[in-house]
Order: structure tokens, then C-alpha cells, then sequence
């Protein structure tokens, strides 16, 4: 079971770096108590322990965007504007294929805190539940994890769909415990990396695609949930 840790986050340059493009590592360090920290930078001292590193993506312009999931799964703008209407139903092969990896989406979410219906949400999203599917950049398995976000989970088998959804719900704790439990940044960070969002102030970057990709997760992950939630993306 999952038991929360204390979390660090280190950046020296978050809040204040300017809106040009900028590049940054995100490291992240855990101590001989099991506190996590993410830094920007290494860390000195034998108390440390590297569990990884990752190199940001290149950042552009800011943007600002509010709106609400709710639990029909639409997302409707703080003025009240519909920008998708409900979900779809799942199609009989979508719903076979969800149904084949229930209990592993159960048994990740307990193991890292998170809620079931998230997982199933960016599961959706990425493969449509399609164990074997490879994206244009490289992505693989159900949670499209790159070789480089694999390796560094310990995912021997990107298309076991165990060790896939084991290594990218790791990756969704970590980006949650990074964002204080932000599930849109740490949306963000699953698909523009980490960095990008703790460089650009700690808001959604303004990818077209990371923001459509935002807005899709949310969208699944509002239709569910039972009850209506509130999303705000900065």
C-alpha cells in the first residue's frame, strides 16, 4: 500500500525564470529517512541517493486557461462555454480490452495512491488500452512510456501490460507528489515532461497538444468519476 512521503521540491529558478526558452534537468533524490526531493540541480552528500534525472523540454510562450470537468465528462470554460460534449461509450472491443486489465489498474492504484479511474482515464488516452501500440515519438505499451521513462522505472517489457502500468503509475505518483496532488500539471508533466512544467512556473505549457491532451484525460476522467469536479488549468 501506499504510504506518503515528504516531498521536497528544489528549484531554484521556478517563479522567476523568464518566459524565454530555457532548458533545466529535474533530479530526483531520495535521503536515508525516505524523503523525496526533486531539485534542478545535483545534490552533495552521501545522504542522498539518486533515483533519476531528466533533461527538460525546450519552453515557448505563457498561457492561461480555465474550465471545468464535470460528471458528464464535458469541459465547459468559467464562462460557461462547452468545449467538448459528453464521452462517448466505450465500444464493445474498447471495453474487452479495458476489462482484460482491470485488476492491474486496481492493484497500481492501490500500490501508489492513486484513484483507479485516473489511471484508466490516461490509459484511454494514450493506447486505448492497445497493449502494443507505438507512437510517431517513440512511445510504448499501454501508458506509452518512452525507452528513456521506461528504463528509468525499471520496465524491462514495455508491452507487458504489468510491467507497463506498473511503471507508469510510479511515473504519475512521482509527477503528483512533484505538483502537490495537481492531477492537470501532473497531466501536463506525463506528456511534455516534467521539467517544461516546473520551468514554465509550474503551469501547463502551451503545447497545442499538451494542452489538448490535458483537456482529454480530464474528460475521461470526469465521465469516471460519480460526481462532478473542478479542474483549473494556469
Amino acid at each position: 500500500m501506499y504510504r506518503p512521503l515528504r516531498i521536497f521540491l528544489l528549484v531554484a529558478a521556478v517563479g522567476s525564470a523568464p518566459l524565454a526558452a530555457v532548458h533545466a534537468d529535474v533530479f530526483k533524490y531520495v535521503d536515508g529517512s525516505g524523503n523525496v526531493y526533486f531539485t534542478d540541480t545535483p545534490l552533495k552528500g552521501n545522504r542522498y541517493k539518486l533515483e533519476w534525472h531528466r533533461e527538460a523540454r525546450k519552453l515557448v510562450r505563457k498561457s492561461q486557461q480555465s474550465y471545468v470537468v464535470d460528471k458528464k465528462g464535458r469541459i465547459i470554460t468559467a464562462r460557461g462555454r462547452v468545449l467538448s460534449g459528453k464521452t462517448k461509450p466505450l465500444s464493445k472491443s474498447l471495453a474487452k480490452r479495458r476489462a482484460g486489465v482491470e485488476h492491474l489498474v486496481q492493484a497500481n492504484a492501490r500500490r501508489y495512491g492513486l484513484s483507479p479511474a485516473l489511471l484508466h482515464a490516461v490509459i484511454r488516452a494514450e493506447s486505448a488500452y492497445k497493449h502494443k501500440a507505438v507512437s510517431h515519438a517513440g512511445a510504448q505499451g499501454l501508458m506509452q512510456l518512452m525507452p528513456a521513462t521506461a528504463r528509468r522505472y525499471g520496465v524491462g517489457n514495455v508491452f507487458d501490460p504489468a510491467e507497463n502500468i506498473r511503471g507508469g503509475a510510479a511515473y504519475l505518483r512521482d509527477l503528483l507528489d512533484m505538483f502537490d496532488q495537481d492531477v492537470k500539471l501532473a497531466l501536463a508533466g506525463y506528456n511534455a515532461g516534467e521539467g517544461a512544467v516546473l520551468k514554465y512556473g509550474r503551469s501547463i505549457p502551451p503545447y497545442r497538444e499538451t494542452q489538448n491532451y490535458v483537456r482529454k484525460v480530464l474528460k475521461y476522467y470526469g465521465a469516471e468519476r460519480p460526481s462532478s469536479f473542478i479542474m483549473t488549468a494556469r
